[in-house]
């Protein structure tokens, strides 16, 4: 029997390290995926802050005005993952974690690759962001069935009291694809002198998704789902009237719907505010190199990798809320001090403040896929995850840059971005203060309450 057939027939018989080899097994599986899907949607982050206000929309007047309708564009792959998660959320609870993500890993990388070429507003005119928009809108729609699917996959196999742990893992291959984005881009900067690299240079770093992508999918060609969603299926198949997946999360669980946005809001602005917007401030203010800038991001991004497990290792010791309620605190501090520290026009302290700006989102983003798994039972959880991480992806993600820029054209400073971060914060930080502490809770007992709740059969245990 392999591995992965061990793991799915459950605990039964299996020593201590052969779970956590099967489950370190289901979490490199998850993490391939998700790296190459996340490559591709902050691929085009990046892009838009340094090519495609040039490339797509010559004619926005100043510099600043391309740059919004770039990250307008950059919008619509955010209005896409709501309607994403809800179709492959509805997918997922239905047929399976695993042919969902087999799905979203061909939709984005196919949207990827034709990004690459495209040609510009120069040559098709109005047709260039027009197709860009339509390809955009393919690639959040795919995203926004991914993330539900990846961290379900592994928190629904990790032990009770270490879940934070390992389901903070598919967290961290999101640094590692903005990682490979930002080097793909830094080396074909280095390499190519400026004219080469905004006419084609740029491309290739979309083209090189096809590689990976067949390689990440095959690896998930090999991944099992957890005993536990299969007894939730088999309920669900037994019981006709047992519902599931969207209408019946928001029906049954709306107070979770909420409670999971809140807890995004801040740490979702926070993100696009330094990964994004960062770019924008130095290039734009200061006339910051763009090589320096990217190696920079470049070392941020590998210390994020390297702290998110460790602060979901913190959850499970500390507890959920304390670690969230630490990093939205903190965040709120963050623009106050690191914009000074980007006026310095010193690397190194330019790369520390983001740094320092990421190890806050950490202390936000190892724990969700615990927290939210946790908020939901298994026959409605990928529609619940997914939901409430992904519409609130419009509001927060795809706005923050946008409204960044807009605040810095109209007043030429930094400080209202500032107190926007402290808004965002704040609405994190009540949801925080409401939220139940989940750690260390069965996501069988999850199931059981939700069973007794709505007069349902207990789940059996297949362990």
């Amino acid at each position: 029997m392999s591995v992965n057939q061990r793991v799915e027939a459950g605990s039964s018989g299996r020593s201590a390290s052969e779970e956590t080899s099967g489950l370190r097994k289901i979490v490199a599986a998850s993490m391939v995926g998700t790296v190459v899907e996340w490559y591709e949607f902050f691929l085009y982050a990046t892009a838009a802050s340094l090519v495609f206000g040039k490339f797509f929309f010559p004619n926005a007047g100043s510099e600043l005005d391309g740059i919004i309708a770039a990250f307008l564009t950059y919008a619509v792959g955010f209005i896409a993952r709501p309607l994403g998660g809800i179709v492959f959320g509805q997918i997922g609870d239905r047929l399976g974690r695993k042919h969902t993500l087999q799905v979203t890993i061909i939709l984005v990388g196919v949207a990827t690759f034709l990004m690459g070429c495209l040609p510009g507003y120069n040559t098709i005119g109005y047709w260039a962001p027009a197709l860009l928009v339509a390809l955009r809108f393919v690639q959040g729609f795919a995203v926004g069935g991914e993330w539900g699917g990846a961290v379900l996959l592994v928190a629904e196999h990790s032990p009770d009291k270490s879940r934070g742990f390992w389901s903070s893992w598919p967290q961290a291959a999101v640094p590692v694809g903005n990682l490979l984005a930002t080097l793909v881009l830094l080396t074909m900067s280095w390499i190519l002198p400026a004219e080469q690299f905004m006419s084609w240079g740029w491309r290739v770093a979309f083209w090189l998704s096809a590689v990976i992508v067949v390689i990440g999918y095959y690896i998930r060609t090999h991944v099992s789902e957890a005993p536990i969603f299969l007894e939730a299926r088999a309920q669900v198949e037994a019981e006709k009237a047992v519902s599931y997946g969207v209408m019946e999360v928001v029906r049954k669980y709306p107070k979770g719907i909420l409670g999971a946005m809140g807890l995004r809001f801040a740490e979702n602005i926070l993100y696009y505010t330094i990964v994004s917007f960062s770019i924008v401030y130095l290039v734009t203010v200061h006339q910051y190199d763009t090589s320096k800038l990217l190696l920079g991001l470049l070392i941020a991004h590998i210390v994020h990798f390297l702290v998110i497990p460790q602060v979901g290792r913190m959850s499970d010791r500390f507890g959920r809320k304390p670690v969230y309620l630490a990093g939205a605190i903190l965040g709120s501090t963050w623009a106050f001090f690191a914009f000074p520290m980007f006026d310095t026009q010193n690397p190194v302290i330019i790369v520390v403040a983001i740094t320092i700006g990421l190890c806050f989102h950490a202390l936000m983003y190892a724990g969700q896929p615990a927290i939210m798994s946790e908020m939901f039972p298994t026959r409605m959880r990928y529609s619940g995850v997914s939901l409430g991480y992904q519409v609130t992806s419009i509001l927060a993600g795809s706005m923050a840059p946008i409204i960044a820029t807009a605040l810095l054209k109209e007043y030429q400073s930094w400080v209202p971005v500032a107190f926007y971060l402290v808004i965002a914060c704040a609405i994190t930080v009540v949801a925080v203060v409401t939220l139940k502490e989940t750690k260390g809770i069965s996501l069988r007992e999850v199931d059981a309450v939700d069973a007794r709740k709505h007069g349902l059969e207990p789940v059996a245990n297949g362990a």
